[in-house]
């Protein structure tokens, strides 16, 4: 049983928000208590679930966003701040998936690609969120890094640059911004039952027997545990928690 939070009164943004790690956190931010900002590029996705959360009373802003585009970033801090009038957690989730290369046949595109949302879209995202925090003076952002962001693994150079990217980012940021109140940290999910995954394990036949080799649980993970992950380091109870990277991984980097 995950605990309980009462995040009444604040407002949470979560980008990639249509489907689901992103979506898990959401609907438990909203369950919580929080208004929550849904972003995501998939328009009709984003509306369903917001159509979902607003019949059951909740408080939601949907935005259309690109998170590679800081102009896009930008204004979807602005919508938030005016229809809600602050900001008070982020989950920088959005992120893609790049099919596995040979590092040195990897192509520039891929390579621009996946740092472009990945890493560029954290950090467009950080950047803004911490312009309307700091005026508030209190805030928590989490980003989303991978296992990738912790290990490197055969063929997946690009994918991994960006996740460790993520990681730095987040670290040099938290040291910044902990004097201001407001806390920065990263989770680094293992292999999480997604439609991304699913869409990787489709492609790749023997993907789910190395990933089950190297998971020491014995299975994937759920969206909603990683949903359980973020809105403790968002709450009270992870008040001396800053900087970190924590792996939500079934035990794969244990080992």
């Amino acid at each position: 049983m995950n605990p309980t939070y009462d995040f009444s009164g604040q407002v949470a943004l979560v980008t990639g928000a249509s489907s689901g790690m992103g979506l898990a956190t959401a609907e438990a931010f909203s369950n919580s208590g929080a208004a929550v900002v849904l972003a995501d590029i998939n328009e009709e996705a984003l509306r369903a679930t917001a159509e979902k959360l607003t019949s059951a009373g909740r408080k939601v802003l949907t935005v259309v966003c690109d998170v590679s585009d800081e102009a896009q970033v930008a204004r979807m801090i602005e919508r938030t701040v005016t229809h809600f009038g602050r900001l008070d957690m982020a989950f920088n989730n959005a992120g893609i998936q790049v099919p596995p290369s040979d590092a040195a046949d990897e192509t520039a595109e891929n390579f621009d690609r996946v740092n472009g949302i990945n890493l560029r879209g954290v950090w467009a995202c950080m950047k803004h969120e911490l312009q309307q925090m700091r005026t508030q003076g209190r805030g928590a952002i989490v980003n989303c890094s991978s296992l990738g962001g912790l290990v490197g693994l055969p063929s997946r150079a690009a994918y991994h640059a960006s996740k460790h990217g993520v990681i730095g980012l987040t670290r040099s940021a938290a040291m910044e911004y902990a004097p201001r109140g407001i806390r920065i940290n990263a989770i680094c999910p293992g292999t999480i039952n997604t439609p991304i995954v699913s869409d990787m394990l489709a492609e790749q036949a023997d993907a789910m027997k190395e990933i089950m080799r190297d998971q020491p649980i014995g299975r994937l993970g759920e969206s909603d545990e990683i949903a359980a992950a973020v809105l403790w380091l968002c709450s009270p109870g992870a008040s001396f928690v800053l900087g970190v990277a924590l792996p939500v991984d079934g035990g794969f980097t244990a080992h």
